[in-house]
């Protein structure tokens, strides 16, 4: 796809900066560089220039760099200046460059969006990027990185590819029964095959739960009654004073969340209010959603008071018992302590190493049980989900061939429209504005 305009944006981090990175994309990349530093470097190879206004101004000093198309992340010509980061120095080279005609500044994702355009990656990829752009942990940065090299979309398309295959030997069946070069035992292979494929896709589907933790963090809630030590150890675990404490039941009123870095994941804690019967509509309408957020948890730490211990009833949900406050026993006895999964006092900071070790176990187990390439958003898996439902019809034994082979068509259209091979226009304003200006 060739485009009429070229576009321009600054793509590096916020200012002010060491360096400012200002990226330009188009057919008149090559003249936007010669008007504003003299003349095109070496393809590939930065070269020192002085950018200057239409006027003869000296803008900056930068080191320039030139890749011709197709071999850039755009498959356009694309440039970059690597200019001082100084907020006026970038807003003059960015004005001196939108003076030019047939330049204009970018839209959010607008350069990864020319890149899926113009072949250079597919949308799979293309989300990928953003999962890796905004990747925090060590975890969430393997798995961008793995489907930002297309592992993730080489899966799809084998998928794609069998169905395919598989739809073509049918239609070769329907067209040429009466040959005898179309062996006769094709068709169970094929509809052998497709069982085999649904399975696998299902089984994939199976680990978007793990995906999800990944990309969004592994999800813990701190529950209990009033003055249980919830709002001390959400403060333990943060590392600061996230939360109010104070020995007035009912301070917490709100959900207050913090992110954690366990053994490279993401995990979020959230703070809840304690659980009890009340009048107050606040404080009722606080223990409401600490129950809400509860259902909807990986983990659930379910806080008793050692010395007035007060249960929460979690059934149904994985959850830590844990007993709190035991520096205000003194040594204590194992019956105590043996009603509990882990004792933590958030002023002595007993047991707490321990406490976030079995978090870290077992987000860790949850990604462990899924396997290495997963469905990363929502709309794979309603995608691959139709696929599967598509290629259970076809293996219908009583309906015509034609139509069999048609429910193989529309799963393999299924498929192509996770990464991007059939029409997708409607998807683009969702998936490209996740990136920032200059992506």
């Amino acid at each position: 796809m060739i485009f009429s305009d070229s576009i321009v944006a600054l793509s590096s981090g916020r200012l002010p900066a060491g360096v400012a990175v200002i990226r330009i994309s188009g057919p008149h990349s090559r003249f936007a560089i010669e008007t504003i530093s003299g003349s095109i470097p070496a393809d590939r190879v930065a070269a020192y220039r002085s950018l200057r206004a239409s006027d003869g101004r000296l803008l900056d000093r930068a080191l320039v760099l030139f890749f011709a198309a197709p071999r850039s992340f755009t498959g356009e010509d694309v440039a970059e200046l690597h200019v001082h980061g100084g907020r006026a120095v970038v807003a003059a080279v960015l004005a001196a460059l939108t003076a030019l005609d047939g330049v204009r500044s970018a839209e959010a994702g607008e350069f990864t969006q020319r890149a899926f355009l113009n072949g250079k990656i597919d949308l799979t990829e293309a989300e990928a990027l953003a999962d890796l752009i905004n990747a925090e942990t060590e975890a969430q940065r393997r798995f961008a990185s793995l489907n930002a090299g297309g592992a993730q979309s080489r899966l799809y398309q084998e998928w794609r590819r069998r169905l395919i295959h598989a739809r073509a030997m049918i239609e070769a069946e329907i067209d040429f029964t009466d040959e005898e070069d179309i062996p006769g035992s094709i068709a169970e292979t094929i509809w052998a095959d497709m069982e085999m494929l649904a399975s696998d896709i299902t089984r994939h589907m199976d680990g978007f739960a793990a995906a999800e933790i990944l990309r969004e963090g592994f999800d813990v809630v701190i529950l209990g009654a009033p003055n249980a030590g919830k709002s001390s150890l959400f403060n333990a675990l943060a590392r600061r004073d996230a939360a109010i404490v104070t020995d007035e039941p009912g301070t917490t009123r709100d959900l207050l969340e913090v992110v954690l870095d366990l053994h490279g994941l993401r995990v979020r804690v959230t703070d809840t209010a304690g659980l009890r019967e009340t009048t107050g509509k606040v404080e009722a309408l606080g223990i409401e959603k600490a129950k809400a957020r509860a259902r909807e948890a990986d983990l659930v730490l379910a806080l008793e008071d050692l010395a007035q211990p007060v249960s929460v009833d979690v059934d149904g949900i994985a959850t830590l018992r844990v007993g709190t406050k035991p520096d205000l026993l003194g040594p204590m006895s194992t019956d105590v302590s043996g009603r509990y999964d882990l004792c933590v006092s958030a002023v002595t900071g007993a047991g707490l190493d321990a406490l976030l070790g079995e978090i870290g176990r077992r987000a860790e187990a949850r990604i462990d049980s899924a396997g290495e390439i997963l469905p990363s958003r929502q709309r794979h898996v309603e995608l691959l989900r139709e696929s599967v439902r598509h290629i259970h019809a076809s293996l219908g034994a009583d309906q015509a061939l034609e139509l069999r082979a048609e429910e193989l068509r529309l799963a393999a259209d299924r498929l192509g429209r996770i990464v991007g091979a059939v029409d997708v226009e409607d998807l683009f304003d969702v998936i490209f504005s996740q990136f920032c200006i200059g992506k």
